[in-house]
């Protein structure tokens, strides 16, 4: 993680997307977007990637707004991810990132508008073979292939994304409250530990939510849904 660091301060933005590929596992436009708004935003903000100590403090946190590609490229470059508590997911279906000082909760927020986007920087020919391929999910292996290059091409162009081309903005978040560290109980029925949140007593034994077939949240392509016992 050292090595992003100096990635960044160097503006090695090729790099970093590089390193992005391995983690996402591939190249596309917003990922690159991802990088390249992130370490914007760091700059508006004043701040550079989360360290361990601060992972720890939580100093920092990342929100965005969409569970995309995007997200992706946030999480490499400002080292705010999920698993650290740092990443705050707002199920708003846009391109949007928000990067907050815990401290003053004073933050900047950034959105990339997908339209202009599209008019701007994707050719017809790409629109056609994303339709086909990734919305229909019925294009052939050659158009897979073809795309892919296409769309990491796009994606290496958008490094050079103009900074002026993104909305941005000062705001000042709400205070969220840092991550708590809850007990865990084992489910009398299947025997697993669970955070103790997540426990439903029935007869006053404990039931984690599928063996008491109570409904949980999820989180898949369209957003945050609620899901039954049996889905």
């Amino acid at each position: 993680m050292f090595k992003i660091n100096n990635l960044i301060e160097n503006r090695d933005l090729k790099s970093i997307l590089g390193i992005v590929r391995e983690f996402h596992g591939h190249i596309c436009p917003y990922v690159a977007l991802g990088v390249k708004g992130s370490v914007v935003t760091m700059d508006e903000l004043g701040v550079k990637r989360l360290s361990f100590e601060e992972s720890v403090q939580e100093r920092i946190l990342a929100i965005v707004e969409c569970n995309n590609c995007f997200i992706d490229g946030v999480q490499v470059t400002t080292g705010c991810t999920l698993g650290n508590n740092s990443l705050i997911y707002f199920d708003l279906g846009k391109n949007a990132l928000t990067l907050v000082k815990r401290r003053s909760w004073e933050g900047i927020r950034i959105y990339i508008d997908s339209e202009e986007l599209r008019e701007k920087y994707f050719s017809k020919e790409v629109l056609e073979l994303f339709e086909k391929v990734v919305v229909q999910r019925s294009g052939t292996s050659q158009e897979m292939t073809m795309l892919s290059k296409l769309w990491e091409g796009i994606g290496y162009k958008m490094l050079e994304f103009p900074k002026e081309e993104f909305k941005i903005e000062h705001v000042q978040v709400p205070p969220i409250e840092q991550a708590p560290i809850f007990e865990s109980t084992r489910c009398f029925s299947c025997s697993e530990l669970v955070m103790e949140t997540r426990i439903v007593y029935i007869d006053k034994k404990p039931y984690c939510l599928k063996c008491a077939k109570e409904k949980y949240h999820a989180l898949i392509g369209k957003g945050i849904v609620e899901k039954g016992s049996n889905g």
